[in-house]
């Protein structure tokens, strides 16, 4: 039992071992972490080194990690934002997959594959690597932006379809189909389990979570949270259905809720781990015997698929309006196949639709275009940049930057707090996408540099990760709003400070946990509205004293809204009709007041 123990032991160091030494490495080369995965795998799996016989056991438990991952992403999907998706994910997506199926299929027959096998090799090809886009997408700090949401709603709504797929392979095998009522058996037990989820998540998470909250044990949310993704995973597959997309929808569910953040640290450790065994274990699964053996074929096969595919993501993309540059770069991203693939051709060589060797042969296939995604990303680069900006030599681009203050927008309203701090000699760091404007305030002695203040690598080149402050000072409410969620999950060590356009937008930013956000025309309001009473001859004080109290009003609404919805605090506005709102105190005296003298009592009493 010790040697087994052991042997075990050996297994798990060998696998940290190879991740530690080549990640950073390949990192360092500027190939990414990916692509120092799959090599690390490829060479402790059995067709390098041979310290791994079974890469498929390790790739059945790293498939947790692309499950956590899909959940973290569901926490970011607010049900309100996954529906205004809704045209990308059903429309962009079946556009892009109907293109791609059509092409590869063709690809297919051209390498002499039988109609049936070139299908079922096309449709895994067209699923995509989640694992590998999402990555790539997360080191680049795209995840938000809106050409990484199109490609985030294409991946899902690919992922929904591995369900109708292993359906169809059912559908083709040559053995004896079962009975119509097992076949919707099944489709019912899939449905319920559905809704036993959805149910689940609106009703039971939210009290388990506040239970579990108020006794104050740390390991024990920890546990709660894995638990969630885990038992929604499971459900999903006893359903038949896809774990990933059952952790998504556990996210989806959970994303609205107040405990969103807590759940997404307890996860994100495991994440990163089970992600990175799953890389290693693809790269493990590289079967180097069949590589050789049908090189040729294979080779060419990879490459076809690769180009066909990217071809026709870059067509949908331009059909859609899209530029060259975000085109470009969606195609570049998704021109591989993914791990569904894998579910796909195993299924379809157990029910006999494909031979087993044309599912070693398809298989390596997938595997080599995961592994060639890092580098064919880092070969179009160069052609990425054509669509940017052109900047002149009286232009900066943000890089290796640092200060107390990082303000991101130098408009109207970013000009005039700046002032404030400058006067004070705090060391600001400004950055601005408006070249003309950058252009215009060097001529009155601002100093800003080049940069979206959306993109992570922006961000940290702008010194966000050693900055006190960051100030957010743009007037796009959207923009806004990623850059947001982009500094609390990588600047926690910076306060937050943050222009609203509106109360809508105020609200949705405290929910997301500034340290302070001010809406950009209440303060001049409030100076306007008192300039108004004085003009009137009111008396200074007074108008000041009516003023103060339209500000606690205000602030008294915003702690009804924030509990109770946007229309929560409405009787605390002073109307302008005969019959409007009267004002009343915030809360009613839980008791009669007692009057402490004599003269008192008298004077209030009422008459008989």
């Amino acid at each position: 039992m010790a040697d087994v123990g052991s042997n075990d032991l050996v297994k798990v160091v060998a696998l940290l071992g190879a991740a530690v030494v080549a990640v950073p490495v390949f990192r360092r080369l500027g190939l990414g972490s990916v692509l120092g995965y799959l090599a690390a795998g490829l060479v402790i799996g059995p067709f390098g080194l041979g310290w791994f016989s079974d890469p498929q056991a390790i790739l059945h438990v790293a498939e947790l990690g692309v499950v956590m991952f899909l959940f973290l992403i569901g926490l970011e999907m607010r049900p309100s934002h996954l529906w205004s998706l809704r045209k990308q994910i059903f429309g962009l997506g079946t556009l892009q997959i109907v293109a791609c199926t059509a092409a590869l299929t063709g690809v297919g027959l051209l390498f002499g594959y039988a109609p049936v096998v070139a299908f079922i090799g096309a449709m895994g090809f067209v699923l995509t690597s989640t694992a590998i886009v999402m990555q790539l997408l997360a080191e680049r700090g795209d995840i938000a932006l809106p050409p990484g949401q199109k490609i985030v709603s294409v991946l899902l709504f690919e992922d929904l379809l591995i369900v109708p797929l292993l359906v169809l392979v059912a559908l083709l095998s040559p053995a004896e189909p079962s009975a119509d009522t097992s076949r919707w058996a099944s489709i019912g037990i899939g449905a319920g389990v559905l809704a036993a989820l959805v149910a689940a998540g609106i009703w039971l998470l939210n009290p388990l979570f506040r239970l579990l909250a108020a006794a104050r044990a740390r390991e024990v949310m920890t546990a709660a949270a894995l638990l969630v993704v885990l038992g929604s995973a499971l459900l999903m597959q006893l359903g038949g259905l896809s774990m990933a997309m059952g952790a998504f929808l556990a996210g989806v569910l959970l994303s609205e809720s107040t405990f969103r953040h807590q759940l997404e640290a307890d996860v994100e450790p495991f994440r990163g781990l089970l992600l990175g065994l799953f890389f290693l274990g693809v790269g493990m699964a590289l079967d180097l015997a069949v590589v050789r053996e049908n090189w040729v074929q294979i080779l060419g096969a990879v490459l076809a698929m690769m180009v066909v595919k990217a071809l026709c993501i870059y067509a949908v993309a331009r059909l859609l309006d899209s530029s060259h540059h975000e085109a470009l770069e969606r195609a570049t991203l998704m021109a591989q196949g993914g791990e569904f693939a894998f579910v796909l051709y195993s299924t379809a060589a157990a029910s006999g639709v494909i031979a087993a060797t044309q599912n070693a042969n398809l298989t390596a296939i997938v595997v080599l275009s995961m592994a060639l995604t890092p580098l064919v990303t880092l070969a179009v680069r160069p052609w990425l940049k054509r669509d940017e900006v052109t900047l002149g030599d009286d232009v900066d681009v943000a890089d290796g930057l640092s200060g107390s203050v990082l303000m991101i927008g130098f408009g109207r309203f970013g000009q005039v707090v700046s002032q404030s701090l400058l006067a004070r000699g705090v060391d600001v760091t400004i950055i601005d996408n408006d070249v003309e404007m950058i252009r215009s305030a060097s001529t009155f002695g601002f100093k800003i540099y080049y940069g979206d203040g959306t993109r992570l690598d922006v961000l940290r080149a702008s010194g966000a990760h050693t900055a006190q402050v960051i100030a957010v000072c743009i007037d796009n409410k959207d923009a806004a709003n990623r850059i947001v969620e982009v500094a609390k999950a990588e600047f926690s060590q910076a306060r937050l400070l943050v222009r609203s356009y509106d109360r809508e937008h105020s609200l949705e930013l405290i929910n997301a946990g500034v340290d302070v956000q001010v809406r950009e025309t209440f303060e001049s309001a409030m100076k306007f509205g008192h300039a108004a009473l004085c003009q009137l001859g009111v008396p200074k004080e007074d108008a000041l004293e009516i003023v103060e109290d339209v500000r606690r009003r205000d602030a008294e609404r915003v702690q009804l809204e924030l509990s109770e919805g946007l229309r929560a605090g409405t009787r605390l506005l002073i109307g302008n009709v005969a019959h409007g709102p009267t004002p009343t105190p915030f809360t009613r005296p839980r008791h009669a007041a007692t009057p402490l003298t004599a003269e008192t009592a008298e004077a209030t009493r009422e008459p008989s």
